[in-house]
Order: C-alpha cells, then structure tokens, then sequence
C-alpha cells in the first residue's frame, strides 16, 4: 500500500479520504495547513445523551404546550399551563395573607403598632409598596430631594402621626382630582406685588437667621417686622410652622428646596408648589394603612400629642 510523507494512506476511499497509518482511522477529507482531521466516530455517551434529549422533547411536545397555531397553540394531553399554575399559587398565597390582611384593615393603626406581629406584616408590605409607588419621588432610601420631602427626618409638613400620614396618602396634596385633598398656598408676595424686591431680600435674610445660616443682620432686623406682618400667620411667629395649614417650619436646618438666599428669595417671589397624588383609590385600604406604618416607622413618626401641641 503506498503511504505519503505523512504516513496516511494513499489508497483512494473516496474523494480525499485517506486511512491514517498510525490508528488506521479514516481522515475526514479535509486538510488545512497540511492538518488533516480523523474522522473519529461519537463517544457513546454522548450519542446516549442526544437519543435522550430526543425523546424528552417528543414527550414534551406531546404531553405540554408547545407548538404555536394562528391563534392559540397545541395544549399538550395534561392540559398544563404555567399561567395558570402561577395564579393557582399567588390566590393560594392571597388566601393564606387573608386573615392578617383582614386584621390590619379592620385594626386602628395605633393598635396595629403596638401589635408586634400585625407590625411586622404592615411594615414589610409598607416597604414593597413604597418601594414600587413612592421611591420615584422620595428616593430609595425615603432621603427624598428637591422639592420632595425627607421621611426619614423629625420634620412634618403636614403632621407626622399616624393618622396625619394616612390622611395625606389617602387624599394627596393639592391634588385637584380629590375633594378632600389637603391645600395650602403660599402667596406670591414678589409676582403679586405684595412686597418689592428690597423687602423680598430683607425677609429671606431674616428666615436665613431663623435656622442659624449666615445673613446679614442688618437685611435681617428689617425683615423681622416684614416676617411678622406677612408670614408669622401660616410660619408661626417663630418660624416653627403649622401643621394645620401645611406652613413648613423654617427655624429648623431642613430644606425642601434650598438654603441659599437667592433660592428663599425666588420662594418669596413666586413659590413653587408640589403636587402628591392621592393614593385612595389607586390602592386599596390595606396597603395604604400599611404605607402609613412604613413611612411613620422611618425615624421621624410622631405621637398625637405632637401634632396637636403644633
């Protein structure tokens, strides 16, 4: 038998297949860079493997959904179905929060946080529904932003109880859409007219001192009586604010806006007004109840006897 340089065999086995001499196993055919390629047969194992993926398929395609029609598609001879299996399990689920979820709806929410177990449940659902319907405004963490307020602080626009919280998630803030939606509005002393733009500087500089920031004294002592005349009735004479009327208090070192003169003086000119949507009606009562555990458990809650002191 001629052999080549290589050491495969020359003996012709079809076109370009040659036995190589050293296993005695055909080559493929093919060659590169002088490199030819046993055509070494499948590992029987793996030949096992692939006649057993076969199979399952077939019997998957039998028994399962899994040939799509114009409209529908094949429902397998177990009539199975994953949509149906995941509703089956999130209404065993619903089923089994029923009677907690009961109990938190029918539970005033002062007795609610003193019930440990009712509170760990309200504060868990509070958490995931604030991560989904409140986050976008007031942060991840609740730290909130410009012009969207800090939950996680002392510091309450409208009232930090319990049921300050609820009323405000029930029915929004200057939302239109509710009728019972709560509603204040500072007027635009600058735009309006009511003060020109030295009184303006004046009473910003006096607000500046209220919280300790640095301003001029002199702006200041004349803003006091500015202050006084104009902004004591919602601020409180003091700047500590007014729950009753949404004032912010502003003798305290938190911001919705900003602290510097030039933004307190746009504030004072043409204040700008924030709008929170009123959740009644968008979630139900349980979630809203435990919303208003959430957010009165980050750090800032308040007792009754706070908001009324207010």
């Amino acid at each position: 038998m001629a052999t080549n340089k290589d050491g495969a065999s020359n003996e012709p086995r079809g076109h370009g297949v040659e036995i190589d001499k050293v296993t005695g196993t055909e080559t493929t055919g093919h060659e590169w860079d002088g490199i030819r390629e046993l055509n070494n047969p499948l590992p029987q194992w793996w030949l096992y493997i692939f006649y057993g993926c076969t199979i399952f398929a077939l019997v998957y395609v039998v028994l399962y959904p899994a040939i799509p029609l114009i409209k529908t598609g094949t429902d397998g001879l177990l009539g199975w179905h994953s949509r149906s299996a995941v509703a089956r399990e999130l209404t065993a689920v619903e089923q089994s929060r029923q009677a907690v979820m009961n109990q938190i709806r029918d539970t005033p929410l002062e007795e609610i946080r003193t019930n440990n177990e009712l509170m760990q449940v309200a504060f868990r659902g509070g958490e995931s529904a604030f991560k989904v319907n409140c986050v976008q405004c007031h942060g991840s963490g609740a730290e909130g932003g410009y012009g969207y307020p800090n939950l996680n602080d002392d510091a309450w626009i409208w009232g930090g109880t319990l049921e300050d919280i609820h009323t405000t998630l029930q029915h929004g803030v200057r939302y239109e859409q509710d009728d019972e939606t709560r509603i204040s509005e500072m007027p635009a002393f600058g735009r309006d007219g009511l003060l020109d733009s030295s009184q303006i500087e004046q009473v910003a500089n006096y607000v500046r001192s209220l919280s300790g920031l640095e301003h001029d004294d002199a702006l200041a002592t004349e803003g006091a009586q500015i202050f006084a005349d104009n902004c004591a009735v919602c601020h409180g004479e003091n700047g500590q604010g007014q729950y009753m009327l949404g004032a912010p208090a502003l003798n305290d070192q938190v911001w919705l806006y900003s602290p510097d003169l030039e933004q307190i003086e746009s504030q004072v000119n043409n204040p700008k007004h924030g709008v929170m949507p009123a959740w009644s009606g968008r979630l139900d009562e349980v979630t809203i109840k435990q919303l208003a555990l959430y957010v009165w458990s980050l750090g800032g809650g308040q007792n009754a006897e706070a908001t009324a002191s207010n």
